[in-house]
């Protein structure tokens, strides 16, 4: 046992600007999950976020020689703004460099606290990299946003928190995990003092740094993040919070985008809260471990971590809530041409609320139609599919298709009974880049005039990353070209060529 973590979190200083924040009871999941759900209430810290514990615990305990330095961190949100308090408060200088992609209500943020904003790259790795030259150049002490024993210990304080607050019976408790800050903190106090209440881990699956340490034993880097749960976008977990995490971790989860939006939509209902992704996180890991266990009538407890989402984002969180939640079905449904078809089909559906209904010619004989229709559960879902299908319509369940949710639902169209322009030649692909004003005219000259455009759908929603969808006619032979340039171009990518949305709706 790390006793000296214990002793710096004993000692840890955060309450000349965070609060002790609550523990509440969760209504609504309680009910529904058969366990008993309670939410630690992160969100409700002054930076709506828990960073602001770690970042003064370190400020904080620097030599008086090193806070009239001044202090420097990257950061594309929380931590930034942790620091430009905690500076702030102890009257010292503070310096944050975020991506050039950082939304417009983080640099705000950051700059009404007193910090000043140096916008550096497209990335945090660009801005990590950049404040380290800053740091030598200028001989600022550097805070790091996770890997840090006084930030560790800051964290750590919630721990305390917990076992304050929670007198009963605790059976878990799910930490998300990005860096691994939060986790390595938490989950020392705990263990040290209650070791039979479970500690599980809770990742976004296209994030998974600490789960993939686990199973290697040993940290690794990988290869590329999602983005929507930006918060714990971290490629690779802290060596000090891997070396703490890994002896208290009873498990580790990971959870999907569309589970992450579904949990956001259970904090609102219960709390009337809006969590940003990686703040909602833990409630969707839990949601996910009492499916996989079976467990009921256990103390659940999730740190909901943060609140700081913006405002434009919540189109793309509600719509795919649903679906998280299974609550919505999205099928593909070839239908016979003919006079009254759409009529036929609707009854098979039976009373079910119809989300939304795309039609495409597709031929004399036949035409797709893109449907979403709420359900109840999974089970649900396969129930209704079976029964189409015994009914004679050839069906595609498109719920888990990402391509799908993301561009073919507001995209249906395809080419018309007489357009036959070169359509053996047509690949597609996805592409995610950067977000900032001019992005999509930058990616476009990137992209080059060399192969003819045929298709190209554009969705910016409010987060760090536009995402694109674009066909090419390609003449053949050259297809390997095309994916050689593509990957030169930097740009993460998907080919979605065979994808049967494509081929059902566009193609």
């Amino acid at each position: 046992m790390p006793i000296k973590t214990i002793k710096r979190i004993l000692q840890a200083r955060v309450y000349d600007v965070a609060n002790e924040t609550p523990v509440e009871a969760a209504r609504f999941l309680t009910k529904r999950l058969k366990n008993t759900v309670l939410f630690k209430r992160e969100d409700l810290q002054p930076v709506f976020s828990f960073k602001v514990r770690g970042a003064y615990n370190k400020i904080v305990n620097l030599s008086q020689a090193e806070q009239d330095k001044g202090v420097i961190a990257a950061s594309a949100g929380n931590h930034a703004q942790g620091v430009a308090l905690a500076a702030k408060q102890l009257g010292i200088k503070a310096t944050i460099v975020m991506p050039t992609t950082t939304p417009e209500i983080k640099v705000s943020s950051v700059a009404e606290l007193g910090g000043k904003v140096v916008l550096h790259g497209d990335s945090f790795d660009d801005a990590y990299a950049h404040a380290q030259k800053l740091m030598v150049k200028h001989g600022y002490c550097f805070v790091h946003p996770y890997d840090d024993p006084d930030v560790i210990a800051g964290q750590g304080t919630i721990g305390m928190e917990i076992l304050r607050q929670v007198s009963g019976p605790l059976d878990a408790i799910f930490i998300p995990v990005g860096g691994g800050g939060l986790i390595a903190g938490v989950s020392c106090y705990i263990k040290y003092l209650r070791p039979d209440i479970k500690i599980i881990a809770v990742e976004s699956e296209d994030s998974a740094c600490f789960k993939a340490a686990m199973d290697a034993g040993r940290r690794v880097t990988l290869p590329e993040v999602g983005l929507f749960a930006d918060g714990v976008a971290v490629k690779k977990i802290g060596k000090e919070t891997f070396r703490l995490a890994k002896q208290f971790v009873d498990e580790a989860i990971t959870v999907s985008t569309d589970e992450i939006c579904a949990a956001i939509k259970d904090v609102f209902d219960d709390a009337r809260c809006i969590t940003e992704p990686a703040g909602a996180l833990s409630v969707a890991g839990l949601k996910k471990y009492v499916q996989q266990h079976n467990v009921t009538g256990q103390t659940l407890l999730a740190i909901t971590s943060g609140a700081n989402v913006n405002f434009d984002r919540l189109r793309h969180i509600a719509e795919r809530s649903e679906l998280g939640e299974k609550r919505e079905a999205i099928f593909a449904v070839t239908i016979p041409e003919k006079t009254g078809s759409f009529k036929t089909f609707c009854k098979a559906l039976g009373k079910r609320s119809i989300t939304e209904f795309n039609y495409r010619y597709a031929g004399r004989k036949e035409a797709h139609v893109f449907v979403g229709v709420q359900t109840k559960s999974s089970a649900e879902v396969d129930t209704l599919q079976t029964k189409l299908e015994g009914k004679g319509y050839r069906v595609v369940n498109l719920s888990d298709n990402e391509m799908a949710k993301l561009h073919i639902r507001h995209l249906v169209g395809g080419h018309g009974p007489s357009a036959v322009d070169s359509l053996e030649s047509e690949s597609l692909f996805r592409f995610e880049f950067p977000e900032r004003p001019g992005a999509l005219l930058a990616f476009l000259q990137t992209l080059g005039s060399r192969w003819n455009i045929s298709l190209f759908h554009y969705r910016n929603h409010g987060a760090a990353f536009g995402r694109v969808l674009v066909a090419m006619q390609i003449p053949p032979g050259e297809e390997k070209i095309v994916e050689e340039y593509f990957s030169d171009l930097g740009y993460r990518y998907w080919t979605e060529t065979e994808n049967p949305a494509y081929r059902l709706f566009l193609q």
